[in-house]
């Protein structure tokens, strides 16, 4: 089962190489170098992977995003948390999913689960109601002409 130090081996092994300009993460819902296959760890390694892929074209540093007129405006030792520019700022940031960033009273009366007890109850979700798109049907002839022309090699 997927726990805490799965979760952090994943976030180091995908974040890292995409930060040395790696553009693919491998490995998605494998645990024990691939040994076991767990939906839950592949729920939640998507997730990784998107917050991965928000980090690195890097972070914007300009005027705006400082939000430098707002701090002149509110100026030293005020609200900055209530400021119209703060929201905007916060709903530009990675949004997970599955990480659950509520004060522990509030995760308490939600239930207090885990990432992995989301994760999971995602994947049975999705397993469940997940009706993929047919492809479209030049692609399915050309799939089927090139399986035909392999088995021609053979």
């Amino acid at each position: 089962m997927a726990d805490a130090q799965s979760g952090h081996e994943k976030t180091l092994t995908s974040l890292l190489p995409a930060l040395a300009g790696a553009n693919l993460i491998y490995g998605l819902g494998m645990l024990e170098s691939g040994v076991t296959i767990d939906y839950a760890q592949l729920v939640m390694d998507a997730e990784f992977a998107r917050m991965v892929k928000f980090c690195v074209p890097g972070i914007p540093v300009t005027d705006q995003t400082l939000s430098v007129d707002v701090i002149a405006e509110v100026g030293p030792f005020s609200d900055f948390l209530s400021h119209d520019d703060t929201y905007r700022g916060m709903r530009e940031q990675s949004r997970s999913q599955l990480i659950d960033r509520r004060v522990r009273e509030e995760w308490n009366a939600a239930g207090s689960t885990t990432i992995y007890e989301r994760a999971r109850a995602e994947a049975i979700r999705l397993l469940e109601t997940h009706r993929p798109q047919p492809l479209p049907a030049e692609v399915g002839a050309e799939l089927a002409r090139i399986i035909a022309e392999a088995e021609r090699e053979l």
